[in-house]
């Protein structure tokens, strides 16, 4: 199940991108976010891997992922490689624009269990994903202008 979210922001790129690298904004930004941190002593690029906990529907999820992009002020990409979901994508695109950014959350989730899955995917992770993916961009509108 793939889902986009787009949002005009009144702030430059650099204001926005150490939103979206930084911890404590991480948990302020996604609400379905518990617990973040980095795994081992860099913070950040190409191959750095996290742990996260989200917890939807009274449900907790851990995972591990690592940082496939890493474009400091224009895109930060990652997929989770260990955790309850077959495959997860998540990207943030930064486009400056006359009158601030333009940021883009595209995020990707495919359930495991083949047809069982696909029915988890319509009956549970669409309305989730509907709920939260403008949450997101709209707490780091928020966030950014503030």
């Amino acid at each position: 199940m793939k889902r986009e979210e787009s949002i005009d922001i009144a702030a430059p790129p650099e204001k926005i991108w150490p939103l979206l690298v930084k911890r404590e904004s991480i948990l302020a930004i996604d609400p379905l976010i518990k617990s973040f941190d980095f795994v081992g002593e860099q913070h950040g690029g190409v191959g750095k891997m996290c742990y996260m906990d989200k917890e939807s529907s009274g449900r907790r999820i851990r995972s591990l992922c690592r940082f496939t992009e890493w474009e400091e002020n224009k895109k930060l990409a990652l997929n989770q490689f260990m955790g309850d979901v077959a495959r997860m994508q998540v990207a943030y695109t930064i486009e400056a624009t006359e009158g601030g950014s333009r940021l883009t959350l595209m995020y990707e989730v495919v359930m495991p269990y083949w047809i069982i899955g696909k029915i988890l995917e319509l009956l549970v992770l669409r309305p989730v994903m509907n709920e939260v993916g403008p949450q997101v961009v709209a707490n780091l509108k928020r966030l950014a202008e503030a």
